[in-house]
């Protein structure tokens, strides 16, 4: 069990995502940007121009760094693109969510959480 050090400053929802995806996002409430002259946002947003490794950056950001992000939200199709880094993120927090997209269905196959659940059960 994780110690109460361990979450109880995790209080944000990251987002890496498509324009569309993060800007629903934003207009529910969930942008934040840290205070001070190295402001840091919560989101990414993606398009055909962005470098795998600024995603790649922005995810361990994310999940190394920022000791405030609970969730982190991405885009199924924008984890592909960095696949590895994703499935080897073993860490309980922050909990990785893949989301489906306007232009990119969902496709169970590919969640690393559900590929993890299913090792778990023998599958």
């Amino acid at each position: 069990m994780a110690s109460a050090t361990t979450y109880k400053d995790r209080q944000f929802l990251a987002v890496i995502g498509d324009e569309d995806s993060v800007t629903g996002l934003l207009l529910a409430g969930v942008g934040h940007v840290t205070d001070g002259p190295d402001s840091q946002r919560n989101f990414l947003v993606v398009d055909n121009k962005t470098e795998t490794s600024e995603i790649e950056r922005t995810f361990q950001n994310f999940t190394q760094e920022r000791k405030d992000i609970a969730i982190i939200l991405i885009n199924q199709h924008i984890a592909e693109r960095i696949r590895h880094t994703v499935d080897t993120f073993t860490d309980p927090f922050p909990a990785i969510l893949e989301i489906p997209s306007k232009d990119h269905p969902y496709d169970p196959e590919k969640d690393s959480v559900l590929k993890r659940v299913r090792r778990l059960f023998g599958e």
